[in-house]
């Protein structure tokens, strides 16, 4: 028997879009009251208008998490209007694509900065709140990627393997905290990060869709609270 999600509070980064929308979404519908964090207020408001039609509490947080003064302030923000957050997506995260001499020094330092400070700075503004609660659930959307490198993806590849390394090493930290901290590695997702100007041709039965991915988070949050899965691998059935 698991448990139910219904009444708790997530908090979601990368929520204007993709992924982050559809999980917001998905947890709505189960009853959670939800803080969004992005760098675009307009994404987020038509989120939370989304959610709120759903019947529960949402906030929005503006801010780029690689900065950690903005996070700092955004998590303060969220818990004033929320209440302190029982799960935790990062979510957020950015791609160059190109050769490892194409791809421009500042990008590959902005990558490491969004990717992996982003994720260490909101996990760090929110895991306080978590073990004051001696509860939680941290998941952290890597990539296959992040598991296998892939050419033409040298920086966002060394950014995901950094996230794999950094969750695995929490997770052993924060279990005594009854903290379920989680991997997840999805293949490729129609998202704009993945498909760009083409996001609007993908075949929906080739590619993995962010609600699918939502689904699977939802899932996995109502698994009883002595067990969690600590890394997970999703892949289409049958892309091509």
């Amino acid at each position: 028997m698991g448990q139910t999600i219904n009444g708790k509070i997530a908090y979601i980064t990368g929520a204007g879009s993709g992924i982050g929308r559809a999980t917001a979404l998905e947890l709505a519908q189960e009853g959670v009251h939800v803080g969004l964090m992005a760098r675009t207020e307009s994404k987020l408001n038509k989120v939370a208008e989304e959610a709120r039609a759903l019947g529960v509490n949402a906030s929005i947080a503006v801010v780029d998490i690689s900065k950690m003064e903005e996070v700092d302030h955004a998590v303060t923000s969220l818990k004033d209007e929320l209440g302190p957050a029982d799960i935790l997506i990062n979510n957020a995260g950015i791609s160059y694509r190109g050769s490892f001499l194409e791809i421009e020094p500042e990008d590959w330092k902005h990558t490491i900065e969004v990717n992996v400070f982003g994720t260490y700075h909101v996990t760090r503004a929110v895991l306080p709140q978590m073990i004051e609660k001696d509860q939680g659930d941290i998941m952290n959307i890597s990539s296959s990627n992040g598991l296998k490198g892939t050419a033409g993806a040298t920086a966002y590849s060394a950014s995901k393997f950094a996230i794999s390394g950094m969750t695995e090493a929490l997770m052993q930290e924060v279990r005594r905290n009854n903290i379920r901290v989680s991997t997840l590695n999805p293949s490729l997702v129609a998202t704009e990060l993945a498909l760009g100007d083409k996001l609007d041709e993908t075949d929906k039965e080739k590619f993995m869709q962010p609600e699918d991915i939502a689904e699977y988070m939802v899932a996995q949050l109502k698994l009883h609270p002595r067990i969690f899965i600590k890394s997970s691998l999703q892949w289409a059935t049958n892309p091509f």
